[in-house]
């Protein structure tokens, strides 16, 4: 095994593109393309959360799928550990994917429902990492202790609270010590208490030499718990920036994580030029012809025209 470091990404994205085709309900329907991702890159090292931001049909899903190779992208490249990923077969992964771990949006689908808290755990243990069945009671009841699990041990999903079942595919997933967490909203339908601990459970317990991958809709999130952000619209990433001490300079950006200023767009965003443009009220005649490339920015890197134009954002405060 390869092991990453300092000089050595987990995740390294170039020019990443994935087209769906889209058929209609008939034989004869027509079919569409839909670019969902529209050249990606991104480099996620030893001890960064990656917060992955945007709207719903952004492409964060699409992305986090590729990453982990559930998904093959129609071009680009994928390297996790500086070995490269997209491409292989199952047969070929399978060997380097118990490293790799996602954590679903809906953990009761992702629970069996005879299973108790942790009979799940210690499962895991056994089959993935050829614990013996002591050996996988003692790890479990260990790890359902430091996730606050120790009372519901014997729990099955039904008699679990949402929260709950969160912790224990969390607790799945952390038993297997992975070098990269790809969670997708974690934390959806839970509330702001329950959404802390879950959070606090994940990335409190990372493995010193791991990295995180965390799709989220809630900007709080990303300034309390990830060092750094990444702003996606309409498969393109538009900005990049660390969350917990400075404030976005794109203009979608900004009204992403400040949804009071003025409303997100609600309509078909520009299929031509920068997808926002309809909507912004800094855009140039550039921004209704051509995508702006992504560059350096006081820090940041933001794909916009008329970022000279806009005013200075102000220090983020936590």
């Amino acid at each position: 095994m390869i092991a990453a470091g300092p000089s050595l990404p987990i995740v390294r994205v170039q020019d990443l593109r994935k087209t769906f085709v889209l058929r209609g309900p008939w034989p004869w329907s027509p079919t569409r393309e839909v670019e969902a991702l529209k050249g990606v890159d991104l480099e996620l090292s030893v001890g960064q959360v990656l917060a992955v931001v945007g709207q719903s049909g952004s492409g964060k899903t699409t992305l986090s799928r590729i990453v982990l190779g559930l998904e093959e992208p129609s071009s680009g490249e994928v390297w996790l550990e500086g070995r490269r990923w997209d491409g292989l077969s199952e047969a070929e992964r399978q060997p380097r994917r118990v490293h790799f771990q996602y954590v679903p949006q809906d953990a009761m689908s992702a629970l069996d429902p005879q299973q108790t808290a942790a009979e799940h755990v210690a499962e895991t243990l056994r089959v993935l990492r050829g614990r013996s069945r002591a050996q996988a009671r003692e790890e479990a009841d260990a790890l359902l202790e430091r996730l606050g699990l120790a009372t519901r041990r014997d729990a099955l999903p039904r008699q679990m609270s949402g929260g709950e079942q969160r912790r224990v595919t969390l607790a799945r997933v952390l038993a297997l010590d992975p070098h990269l967490v790809v969670a997708d909203e974690p934390t959806s339908g839970l509330d702001p208490k329950r959404r802390e601990e879950v959070l606090e459970d994940l990335v409190g317990n990372l493995p010193r030499d791991a990295a995180c991958i965390l799709v989220t809709h809630d900007m709080a999130t990303a300034r309390a718990w990830c060092t750094h952000a990444m702003v996606m619209l309409d498969g393109w990433v538009i900005e990049s920036f660390d969350p917990r001490t400075a404030e976005p300079r794109h203009p979608y950006s900004r009204l992403l994580f400040d949804p009071w200023s003025a409303p997100l767009p609600s309509g078909s965003l520009a299929t031509v030029g920068c997808p926002f443009h309809p909507d912004c009220p800094f855009a140039v005649d550039a921004c209704q012809t051509v995508m702006p490339a992504l560059e350096p920015r006081s820090g940041h890197r933001v794909a916009c025209h008329a970022i000279h134009a806009l005013p200075e954002p102000r220090t983020a405060t936590l």
